[in-house]
């Protein structure tokens, strides 16, 4: 991949996409991960004077904050915070509660963390008349790994035809702090929770089996189940014939 091309043609996409939308600018959730470092990174180059990163803390990680403040102050990227740990912990004690077993339970908060996010922003762009722009990459997309109407309810996706190793390489050519590149992928969901440890495998098998096609075949075929349970996440919600 030529990542001085790719980080230049992703710009000028973003840019045509705020103006077709008929929109100012972009927003975006500021993590302190790679992508969202990388999608922030190419935004600002896209609209300098019209992109804004949106700090989320929801009983976060104090690594994840500085390492989203020290891409944000060496980009010159405009941020705001928005603390949404009263929230979530308001809305856990207003949800009926059925009583999931722990790993379901944990996975039902996490996912509200998200949609919480989701609103945040989208409250946002309809106040400054941008559009809402989201860090997941080809890898997430292909077996579904983000969740439906939160990290997945944006209006476009500047990573979403790259997989995890090429982001990388990207955060490498436009100087996203070394630390950021080296820490484990994370969406930072709960004390140390990695991506790879949840999805169950690494990205670098992941991304080759994109790119190639080729796994080991017990792995193809769960990465193929994976990616056909998660296809109502990828689409419209189906509308039938009448």
């Amino acid at each position: 991949m030529d990542t001085e091309s790719a980080c230049r043609k992703l710009a000028i996409w973003i840019r045509e996409k705020v103006a077709e939308a008929g929109c100012r600018g972009v927003v975006l959730g500021l993590s302190g991960g790679l992508d969202s470092s990388v999608l922030a990174v190419l935004c600002q180059q896209a609209l300098p004077q019209d992109t804004l990163g949106l700090l989320m803390p929801c009983h976060s990680i104090d690594t994840d904050r500085i390492h989203a403040e020290a891409v944000a102050e060496k980009f010159s990227i405009p941020t705001k915070t928005v603390t949404l740990d009263d929230v979530y912990d308001s809305l856990l004690k207003t949800l009926p509660d059925f009583q999931p077993d722990a790993a379901l339970l944990r996975l039902t908060h996490a996912n509200l963390k998200a949609r919480l996010r989701m609103i945040t922003l989208y409250n946002t762009t309809n106040q400054l008349q941008y559009i809402v722009a989201g860090s997941s990459n080809r890898s997430e997309l292909t077996i579904g790994y983000f969740t439906k109407y939160g990290d997945g309810g944006v209006d476009i996706m500047p990573l979403g035809n790259l997989v995890k190793s090429q982001v990388r390489e990207l955060a490498g050519y436009l100087g996203v702090p070394q630390e950021i590149i080296d820490k484990p992928p994370s969406a930072g969901l709960w004390e140390g929770q990695t991506d790879e440890e949840e999805m169950g495998l690494t990205y670098e098998v992941l991304d080759n089996y994109i790119l190639t096609g080729k796994a080991p075949e017990d792995l193809k075929k769960t990465l193929e189940t994976r990616k056909a349970a998660s296809e109502h996440k990828r689409i419209s919600p189906p509308i039938p014939e009448v």
